[in-house]
């Protein structure tokens, strides 16, 4: 039996409509205040990422993924103001998650989802900000768990073949990456120290097939996202653009959940682009640049520790003994 594979780009509408509906709070807020009603819709978009539960007593985990996320970044904003923690903190969070994920289920959403994510809140020096932004994720979870509660039941699918548990040499050199960029950023004194460790973390899995198709697909869709911000910002909108394109981004990261490539980036960027250059449109080129530079450099990291050492490992050990 041949293995079925995702459509490159899927769309599901149902989903786009349950996006829409989390997104609207912050679409209202939008037309009278559009910065916080920006940082509202960004705080509904793991709802919509991750997708509808089949069962609604099962919808309830759609406030822990809020937690998830938002708990993690505030993390990182309390590690940002001590870099030499920071980096060591990435380092040691990168090998006890690998090893998480080795025994739990639950492991390799902490390896693949609350990791990135405490590399996200290096980029917040303030702590007051760090904690707002984890507010704004788990406020948006829990409005997007009883929206979600409205959405009839639906049979559950079959379970993935579950992929092949990470290794401690993983977990070192996925804690490795995270480190060095990290590292990086805080050397150079980068704008947002988060967004190359959050790359780097964020395509780097233990199946070497799978990081190269998201680490081409994270490049892409980022240059996409920002792009489409910036041809907005450009045009000076009224408060209703934004709050339409609010809707669009939210609606159709969760259309789109299902496709093979890894277009999320594109959703989350566009989304943070217009937060950050709304009211600054300026400043598009240097932010453009920046998230562009950062994103490869954590990509060019991820693939020095997830792909290019492992083969060199391999060829210096040379081909398996024969049975």
């Amino acid at each position: 039996m041949s293995k079925q594979v995702a459509p490159a780009l899927a769309w599901d509408w149902s989903s786009a409509a349950l996006g829409a509906a989390y997104a609207l709070p912050g679409a209202v807020l939008i037309l009278s205040d559009v910065p916080r009603g920006l940082a509202l819709a960004l705080g509904v978009l793991p709802a919509s990422i991750a997708g509808l539960i089949p069962r609604r007593r099962g919808r309830v985990a759609i406030v822990a993924l809020g937690a998830s996320i938002g708990l993690p970044m505030f993390v990182g904003g309390l590690l940002a103001g001590i870099p030499v923690l920071a980096v060591l903190a990435i380092l040691g969070l990168g090998v006890a998650s690998a090893l998480l994920a080795a025994r739990f289920a639950l492991g390799r959403i902490v390896m693949t989802l609350c990791l990135p994510m405490v590399g996200v809140g290096l980029s917040y020096s303030d702590v007051g900000k760090a904690a707002g932004a984890a507010a704004l994720m788990v406020g948006g979870s829990v409005f997007a768990c009883g929206i979600s509660m409205f959405w009839p039941e639906r049979p559950a699918r079959a379970a993935r073949a579950a992929a092949a548990p990470p290794t401690l040499a993983y977990g070192v050199r996925l804690g490795t990456a995270g480190a060095t960029a990290a590292a990086i950023g805080f050397a150079l004194d980068l704008d947002h120290v988060g967004w190359a460790c959050a790359a780097a973390l964020m395509v780097m899995r233990p199946e070497a097939e799978m990081q190269r198709l998201r680490s081409v697909g994270r490049v892409v869709a980022v240059v996409i996202g920002a792009l489409a911000a910036i041809g907005i910002v450009r045009l000076t909108p009224a408060a209703w653009v934004y709050s339409l394109a609010a809707i669009a981004a939210v609606a159709g990261v969760g259309a789109m959940r299902g496709s093979r490539w890894y277009v999320t980036p594109a959703f989350t960027t566009f989304l943070v682009f217009l937060l950050l250059l709304h009211s600054r449109p300026q400043d598009a080129a240097s932010r453009f640049n920046q998230r562009v530079v950062e994103t490869l450099l954590g990509v060019a990291i991820a693939y020095l520790f997830g792909l290019l050492l492992p083969a060199v490992e391999r060829r210096l050990r040379g081909p398996a003994p024969a049975p």
